[in-house]
């Protein structure tokens, strides 16, 4: 019999936490066994839902931790883009070019070198393009009917600031090795724990309040003494806390029975 104190999650992020049952996301609610349905029903808030489910549990009243902002945007950087544009988030020069005929004015906006992203699915740096001439933009023009082509902000690091509830969790440097522009650690980038300036850490706290989204790790980079939030990623890894000693597990358990979260 499932201990019906434990709080509730359906996604497996929180399965190595004590103080939480994870029961899986089954599309087919029906599917749920009756002891879990009940568990769902009686539960005051429902952990890591998913994209499926997080709709569906707000409609009904459900409260749920991520928000359904933070579910709305996973990993579809053209809305995360048009939002940053109307709430005047400092944001690279960006622009979206639909179909064959816009894309043929690209270089009408940018100059080489510019970065050119798969818009939607991608992440860990994959699908992320330096495109320094004509024949690497003609190759990427194929891969995606949506060009999301953004201004080149030469650094060789940027910053990572993860955002649980609503304070900074955890915030370090990614710096690129050698030959490689991008600093995601899936890229073989380096987590340093160097100080992180507070005008990076605000940017990210007054980002993630003004979007609505309370779990996500938020990218930063500075040229020209200047802040840019690159991106947000609600799937952020966990190598930057590993390195920092910090047991992401213990930490998620300390908010949840702080109810921080």
């Amino acid at each position: 019999m499932i201990k019906p104190k434990k709080n509730v999650a359906l996604e497996k992020r929180l399965i190595k936490c004590t103080n939480v049952i994870t029961l899986g996301v089954l599309p087919d609610f029906s599917n749920y066994l009756p002891d879990n349905r009940q568990l769902i029903f009686k539960a005051v808030k429902i952990y890591y839902p998913s994209v499926f489910y997080a709709d569906i549990f707000d409609a009904m009243g459900k409260k749920i931790f991520p928000s359904c902002q933070t579910y709305r945007f996973v990993q579809d950087k053209i809305k995360q883009t048009a939002l940053f544009n109307v709430l005047k988030i400092s944001h690279p020069k960006t622009k979206i070019f639909y179909g064959n005929n816009q894309k043929k004015r690209i270089t009408d906006y940018f100059k080489f070198p510019f970065i050119a992203k798969i818009p939607k699915g991608s992440a860990l740096g994959r699908g992320v393009f330096l495109i320094k001439n004509q024949n690497e933009l003609e190759s990427y023009k194929k891969m995606t009917h949506a060009a999301y082509i953004q201004e080149y902000l030469e650094s060789d690091r940027d910053i990572r600031v993860v955002i649980i509830g609503d304070s900074v969790a955890h915030a370090y440097w990614r710096i690129a090795k050698k030959g490689e522009f991008r600093s995601n650690i899936a890229q073989g980038g380096m987590v340093s724990l160097a100080d992180v300036p507070d005008q990076a850490l605000d940017l990210a706290l007054y980002t993630a309040k003004k979007c609505g989204w309370n779990d996500v790790g938020i990218d930063i980079i500075k040229s020209k003494n200047r802040y840019y939030v690159i991106e947000a990623n609600m799937k952020y890894g966990k190598e930057g806390f590993r390195k920092a000693g910090i047991n992401y597990h213990k930490l998620m358990e300390k908010m949840i029975d702080n109810e921080e979260i």
